[in-house]
C-alpha cells in the first residue's frame, strides 16, 4: 500500500483538510487561468466596464463550471493518476476523499453553475457552461485522452468556452470577436500543453496516455509547437480589424507574440541539436503570453485612443 495512503488512513480528517481536498479536485490553477480570459472578454463585449455584479456573477459561475469539469476529470482519471508522479497527490489517489464524495461534488458544482449563470446572467451563458463541462468530461476525458495524440488539440475546445460565456453574459448573443478569441485559445492550447507533456513524458508513457511527446520525438513535438504558436499569433492579429482594437492591443499582440514564437523556435532548435531542452520555459512563457494578451484585450477598450 502507498505510504501516502497509509498516512491518510492513520491521520484523522479535519475540516480544513477536507475543504483543501475538495478545492484540489477543482484544479484551481486551471480555474484561475480561465478567469483571466473571461473578465477581459466581458470588458471588450461592453466596450467599457460592465456592472461589477455581472462580472462577479459570471466569474463565480465560470469557476463552478470549471471546477465541476475538473472534479469529473479527477474521478474519471483516478486510475491513471495513481501511475503518474505529477498527479500522485490528488485527493482520490491519496484517499483523502472517496470516489462517491468526488462524484457528488462534481455533479453539484455542475448543476450549481448552470442554475447560477441562468438566473444571474442569461440562459445562453448557462447553456455554454453546460457545453463546456460536457466537452471536457465526455469529449476530452472519456473519448479522446486515452485514444489519440490529438487529444489536447480537440479536447482543448472546452478551455476556449469561457470567452464565449463571458461575451454571452454581457451581450446575450455571440458574434465574430468572441469567435476570434475562442480560436486564439484553441490554437494556443497545443504549444502550451505539449511542452508540459515533454517534461512529464515518462508519466504519460507509464499511464498509457498517447500524448504527442510519447508517440513522437522531441524534434517533431517542437516543430508542432512552432506551427501552432505562429497560428496563435496570426489569429491574435485578426482581432485588430474585427474588434476594432487600438494601439495598446496591437503593440502587446506583436511584442508578446514575437517573444512567444522566439521561445518555441528556441525549443525546437535545441531539440534538433539533441541538446538539453527546457520545455517548462515554453510552458510558463505561454501562460505569461496569454495573460498579457488578454489584459490588453480588457484594457484597450477603456482607453480613449
Amino acid at each position: 500500500m502507498d505510504v501516502a495512503l497509509q498516512t491518510i488512513e492513520r491521520t484523522p480528517r479535519t475540516l480544513k483538510r477536507t475543504l483543501t481536498a475538495y478545492v484540489s479536485l477543482t484544479k484551481p490553477r486551471v480555474v484561475e487561468l480561465l478567469l483571466v480570459v473571461t473578465a477581459p472578454t466581458m470588458l471588450l463585449a461592453e466596450r467599457g466596464m460592465p456592472s461589477l455584479w455581472l462580472i462577479l456573477a459570471t466569474l463565480v459561475g465560470g469557476s463552478l463550471s470549471a471546477g465541476s469539469a475538473g472534479a469529473f476529470n479527477c474521478y474519471l482519471d483516478r486510475d491513471i493518476d495513481r501511475l503518474m508522479k505529477r498527479t500522485k497527490n490528488r485527493p482520490l489517489v491519496t484517499g483523502e476523499l472517496s470516489d462517491r464524495e468526488a462524484l457528488i461534488f462534481a455533479w453539484a458544482l455542475g448543476a450549481a453553475s448552470i442554475v447560477w449563470l441562468g438566473l444571474l446572467t442569461n440562459w445562453l451563458a448557462a447553456a455554454l457552461s453546460f457545453g463546456a463541462i460536457v466537452l471536457y468530461v465526455v469529449f476530452y476525458t472519456i473519448i479522446l485522452k486515452r485514444r489519440t495524440p490529438q487529444n489536447i488539440v480537440w479536447g482543448g475546445v472546452a478551455g476556449c468556452m469561457p470567452v464565449l460565456i463571458g461575451w454571452a453574459a454581457v451581450t446575450g448573443d455571440l458574434s465574430w470577436p468572441p469567435v476570434i478569441l475562442f480560436m486564439i485559445i484553441f490554437l494556443w492550447t497545443p504549444p502550451h500543453y505539449w511542452p508540459l507533456s515533454m517534461k512529464y513524458r515518462s508519466d504519460y508513457l507509464a499511464a498509457g496516455v498517447p500524448m504527442l511527446a510519447v508517440v513522437r520525438g522531441r524534434a517533431q513535438v517542437g516543430l508542432q509547437v512552432i506551427l501552432y504558436a505562429w497560428a496563435t499569433v496570426a489569429c491574435s492579429l485578426l482581432l485588430i480589424p474585427i474588434a476594432d482594437m487600438g494601439v495598446l492591443y496591437t503593440c502587446v499582440a506583436l511584442v508578446t507574440g514575437g517573444w512567444f514564437i522566439y521561445e518555441t523556435h528556441r525549443l525546437y532548435s535545441l531539440a534538433i541539436r539533441h541538446e538539453h531542452v527546457s520545455p517548462m520555459r515554453v510552458f510558463h512563457g505561454s501562460i505569461a503570453y496569454l495573460t498579457l494578451l488578454f489584459v490588453a484585450v480588457g484594457v484597450d477598450p477603456l482607453l480613449p485612443f
